[in-house]
């Protein structure tokens, strides 16, 4: 059961790492916007990444779910670890939808790259919020501590 249980984790923390990544490229494209530093800037590492990234946690989102209904017949068990993940739904599909469209029409924009950033770098500290009480989590429902 354990074992089945520390994939979420793991890919989550997986996730989390490479879009600390995908943050740090994105910071170099809103010094290039908003500073006018001549920084380079990965469009397509970051474009992939941030979808690999922002996938992941959809997926974490999805499988902790099922995990929670699956292992203890409830979906929202964990508190704020599951009601959290709810609030980050649409902040992942704003994510998503947004750096897709971005991607396919490129052209010179100041306001949706803003809005875009923003809201996965608060995506990103949610997730270290989700770390935290999934660290929770693990210990009262998996070890029973």
């Amino acid at each position: 059961m354990i074992i089945a249980l520390l994939f979420h984790p793991l890919l989550q923390t997986l996730a989390t790492l490479l879009a600390g990544y995908v943050l740090w490229l994105g910071i170099q494209r809103f010094r290039a916007l908003h500073w006018r530093h001549k920084v380079a800037f990965k469009w397509q590492v970051h474009v992939k990444l941030g979808m690999v990234a922002l996938g992941l946690w959809l997926a974490g989102l999805i499988g902790g779910l099922a995990l929670a209904r699956f292992w203890w017949h409830s979906f929202l068990v964990t508190g704020t670890h599951g009601k959290m993940a709810l609030i980050m739904l649409p902040l992942l599909l704003f994510g998503i939808i947004s750096g897709l469209y971005m991607n396919r029409r490129r052209k010179k924009r100041t306001l949706l790259p803003l809005l875009h950033g923003s809201n996965n770098l608060l995506l990103l500290i949610l997730a270290l919020y989700q770390a935290y009480t999934g660290c929770w989590v693990f210990s009262v429902y998996v070890l029973g501590n």
